[in-house]
């Protein structure tokens, strides 16, 4: 499966649900990109690898608060879901469709 294309994705957060959009472009088993939002403004993906239809990578933000996220997801189709670990404040499933 392909996680090439731009993701339309919603975080569910402990300060609500958090909407965000992932550009993610692949090259053999790295995956690369950007996340952007309203909230936590914009960031440029690192560390990030691919396995299968199976993906991971690591996003710094600085907005609401400076911490490192640490994605895991899944595709199928034109569907992605996961995790994304926030640090010391738990986890946030997460699900979006290619847009």
């Amino acid at each position: 499966m392909s996680f090439d294309g731009t993701w339309n994705i919603v975080m569910k957060t402990p300060i609500g649900e958090q909407q965000s959009t992932l550009a993610l472009a692949t090259n053999g088993q790295t995956v690369q990109g950007t996340m952007s939002s309203a909230t936590m403004g914009a960031t440029v993906l690192r560390d990030g690898t691919v396995d299968g239809n199976g993906a991971s990578w690591k996003a710094d933000i600085t907005q609401p608060m400076s911490m490192t996220l640490e994605f895991t997801a899944t595709v199928d189709g034109d569907t992605i879901s996961g995790n994304a670990k926030l640090g010391m404040f738990g986890n946030a499933p997460f699900s979006g469709t290619r847009g």
